[in-house]
């Protein structure tokens, strides 16, 4: 076994930018099923949101922040560039509620070689999201 400098402990988040935070509170919470949790009073807007023990935080676009979403980075096969991945029960029926939601389909449904259903999409800012099930 060898020996590291740093042993982390868990994943906490990721944080990413928007351009629209009730777009992306209605995105991630209303569609997507994750809790909005209390976020500290930080001297600048944003949102905090939850699922099992994994947290996103949501920055407010700004000159200190940046630019919203990921951009184009070139990416020719959609499922191997930067993405979030949840895990959904049915990939069937999260792209009928997609769709239902007009939510840009980035990658139709696909079987991984391990048999896993995974679907890719765009949240309001453009960030590449992954659901998959068995």
């Amino acid at each position: 076994m060898s020996v590291t400098a740093v042993q982390v402990n868990r994943y906490d988040h990721i944080t990413i930018i928007s351009a629209d935070l009730p777009a992306t509170r209605r995105f991630y919470v209303d569609l997507l099923g994750m809790d909005e949790v209390p976020r500290p009073a930080f001297g600048f807007p944003g949102l905090w949101f939850q699922v099992g023990e994994m947290q996103i935080h949501v920055t407010q676009e700004s000159e200190e922040a940046g630019q919203a979403g990921w951009g184009d980075r070139g990416v020719k096969i959609t499922p191997r560039g930067h993405h979030l991945a949840f895990e959904v029960d049915n990939c069937e029926d999260a792209i009928e509620a997609l769709l239902a939601e007009g939510v840009e389909i980035a990658s139709p449904l696909q079987t991984r070689p391990d048999g896993i259903k995974q679907v890719y999409f765009y949240d309001p800012d453009k960030h590449l999201v992954e659901l998959f099930s068995n």
